[in-house]
């Protein structure tokens, strides 16, 4: 019995066509699009399908419209998640959305899982019989069920045709034609609005499984970021090659050979081409040479305290001879 499968399952190759197919046949509903079942009742019933007598029906709602009634069908399930020793995890804040990826996964997860409980077998369960015993059950079975009215609109429509033949009896057959093109032209925008929400459809759940991949890679390189900021490995080759790469603005080839060269130098060049080791190398040269001042400073002047007057008049009249400018009155 499949509880948790992996994302490379072939459950999640199934597509939305014949999750759509599944659903309708198995509940007899009516469903155009697979977010339409985001309020958690079609799962319920999914479950009670297969498990019949263990979903209470009577707590489902399929009038639910607003996230709390959703949530409520979610904790039904949930609820016989937990009898089943069901470890699957559900996405409530996602599904509640009617995401259309978000959606499709779970139900295709739904489908492996009805499937691996005795072969998919329903055991004459009746889904119309059972779904009336919940919240807006009666109205989702109606709405699954436009037969009749579509037969009575077929037997209603020869009238005004017949009355309206029977006025223009003596009209030439090409005023025919102008009637009957405008009852066949509507046909061909709803099934061109069709094909559109198909493709934006398509749209939705190529750009979202793009977006959870750029997710997932950004989270990939930013682990790998923060490992190299360890102070352990921080100043080790292998590190300043990856930041090198990781770091790069442009997409040139070079950059990779640039890490691999970082790599076959010696620990001491490769520091010294790293940037945090020449701003230490100046820092500490800058530190040097002013302790080289300080240090002559202070040997000058213990050099002037130590001279004796006389010295000091000879090197005093040594700099009036010299012509400096000190000197001068």
């Amino acid at each position: 019995m499949a509880t948790n499968i992996g994302m490379m399952d072939g459950a999640y190759f199934v597509g939305r066509s014949e999750i759509l197919a599944w659903i309708n046949t198995t509940l007899h509903l009516n469903l155009s699009k697979v977010e339409e079942a985001c309020s958690g009742a079609v799962h319920c019933q999914l479950m009670d399908s297969v498990h019949p007598g263990m979903v209470p029906m009577h707590k489902v709602n399929f009038d639910a419209k607003s996230e709390y009634e959703m949530i409520q069908n979610y904790k039904v399930l949930q609820d016989v998640f937990n009898k089943l020793k069901i470890t699957k995890h559900i996405e409530v804040s996602k599904l509640v959305k009617g995401r259309p990826l978000d959606n499709l996964e779970f139900m295709q997860w739904m489908k492996r899982y009805c499937d691996s409980v005795n072969g998919g077998g329903l055991h004459s369960y009746n889904p119309v019989e059972r779904r009336e015993a919940s919240k807006g059950g009666k109205e989702a079975s109606k709405k699954s069920a436009p037969q009749p009215s579509s037969t009575k609109g077929s037997t209603a429509a020869p009238r005004p045709t017949s009355s309206h033949a029977r006025r223009n009896s003596n009209d030439v057959p090409s005023s025919v034609n102008p009637s009957n093109q405008p009852a066949k032209a509507p046909s061909k925008p709803s099934t061109s609005v069709a094909a559109y929400d198909e493709q934006i459809t398509e749209l939705k759940l190529s750009v979202d499984s793009l977006e959870k991949e750029r997710d997932f890679y950004f989270a990939k390189l930013r682990d790998i970021e923060i490992l190299c900021q360890t102070p352990e490995i921080e100043d080790s080759p292998i590190v300043a090659a990856i930041k090198r790469i990781l770091y790069a603005t442009d997409g040139d080839a070079s950059v990779v050979t640039e890490a691999q060269a970082m790599l076959s130098l010696d620990p001491k060049e490769a520091e010294a081409l790293s940037p945090i080791a020449e701003a230490s190398e100046e820092k500490s040269g800058s530190e040097t040479q002013k302790r080289k001042n300080i240090l002559n400073t202070d040997v000058d002047a213990a050099g002037i305290i130590t001279l004796s007057p006389r010295q000091r008049l000879t090197d005093a009249s040594d700099v009036h001879c010299s012509g400096s400018p000190l000197m001068t009155y």
